[in-house]
């Protein structure tokens, strides 16, 4: 019998991203890596916060797609010039 474990793994995606007249980064829809596209229904908090599960910091987002609850993460790029502002990332579990 073979064993399982959860292990987590950042995972990078597209994201659509509005920015309003004060420059907040709203988050719209994310593309997961298959290509299929979710609307986000509503963000409910954003604050810094590391990823407990994959490791890494930065805003973290909670929101709701299609109901459920999620984490997603806007990871600053630590260049001072240029236009990759960051990158989005989500944890998700795999069992192996």
């Amino acid at each position: 019998m073979e064993e399982t474990s959860d292990r987590p793994l950042k995972v990078y995606l597209s994201v659509n991203a509005d920015f309003d007249s004060e420059g907040t980064m709203i988050p719209r829809e994310i593309t997961w890596e298959t290509g299929e596209k979710f609307i986000i229904d509503r963000i409910l908090d954003v604050r810094q916060a590391p990823a407990m599960k994959a490791g890494g910091q930065g805003d973290r987002y909670t929101i709701l797609i299609k109901g459920k609850l999620s984490y997603l993460f806007f990871e600053r790029s630590t260049s001072l010039s240029g236009n990759n502002i960051g990158r989005w990332f989500v944890e998700r579990k795999v069992r192996v």
